[in-house]
């Protein structure tokens, strides 16, 4: 375990030279109406860490606040071994959501999988899915643990609202298990439902044959808070590569939109933040556009 954390804190940052053509490609920023169309998920992200009782009523305070249009499916999760999570639908968007609760802490990330290695994702959930395909094993098995109970969540809410647009969203540890959802779900939902994931501090979840698979079958947005040191983990000396569609908020308060997987252009995370001993842990929270990720 002490290795793991060691390789995590000071190996973070190694960038392979293949990657310097992607730094030249065009880094655009984004206008503050775009940047406000991600306010609601922001806010849907951040009510994952209520307690499934709060969520359940939808009585999360500002977050339950501004999205006031939403209503509660179902949820679980006991916020330790198994991070809280929801399902619902939002009438202003016609779009079910699906959250998942984050890390509480950083060291609570760093420790909840001391294991650092990676495993093929389970053909029964995965039907058809390449054996190439890698993801960090704890992700992995946690997000099997609720995957059978959102998918009926969704498949409820489909239902009984008439949606066919899903949204994943989660901060953190809660991004990862978004991130292998996005995967599970339109393996199991009608061929004519359409699918999005927004998550914040993103971790990197798989390897290079996972960050292809994502680039080619999921529309998906990371969005990464100034210098914080979670989006640098796990590291690419173990394989892990980050999927394209970066979004990284900078000191300047610019929102760049960083082409290519794991950019390592200095307006992107992983050039302006090389190694973990150049992070700050408190921007890890946000905040996000004014919106910090807590219940």
């Amino acid at each position: 375990m002490t290795f793991i954390l060691v390789a995590c804190l000071l190996g973070v940052a190694a960038v392979q030279a293949s990657f310097a053509l992607v730094s030249r490609q065009s880094i655009t920023s984004l206008t503050t109406s775009q940047i406000d169309t991600f306010t609601p998920y922001t806010h849907f992200a951040s009510a994952a860490y209520c307690d499934p009782s709060m969520t359940l009523s939808w009585s999360c305070g500002a977050n339950c606040d501004y999205n006031a249009g939403f209503k509660p499916v179902a949820s679980g999760g006991d916020g330790d071994r198994v991070q809280y999570w929801y399902v619902g639908y939002d009438s202003s968007l016609n779009e079910v959501i699906v959250a998942h609760q984050g890390s509480a802490t950083i060291v609570a990330l760093l420790t909840h999988d001391v294991e650092i290695v990676m495993g093929g994702l389970d053909s029964s959930l995965y039907p058809g899915i390449s054996p190439d395909i890698q993801v960090h094993i704890g992700f992995r098995d946690e997000q099997a643990q609720t995957a059978s109970e959102i998918l009926q969540g969704v498949q409820t809410a489909m239902s009984k609202f008439g949606a066919t647009s899903v949204t994943l969203v989660g901060h953190s540890l809660g991004a990862a298990l978004s991130l292998l959802d996005s995967i599970y779900l339109p393996l199991r939902l009608p061929s004519g439902t359409t699918f999005q994931t927004i998550v914040y501090a993103l971790p990197r979840v798989g390897n290079q044959a996972f960050a292809d698979y994502v680039d080619a079958n999921l529309h998906l947005t990371h969005i990464n808070n100034l210098k914080d040191p979670i989006p640098i983990l796990f590291p690419t000396s173990f394989g892990y590569v980050h999927p394209t569609g970066e979004v990284h908020i900078r000191e300047t308060g610019e929102w760049a939109a960083c082409p290519g997987q794991d950019n390592p252009s200095t307006e992107c995370i992983v050039g302006d933040v090389p190694n973990v001993l150049m992070s700050n842990p408190l921007d890890h929270y946000g905040p996000y556009n004014g919106i910090e990720m807590f219940c």
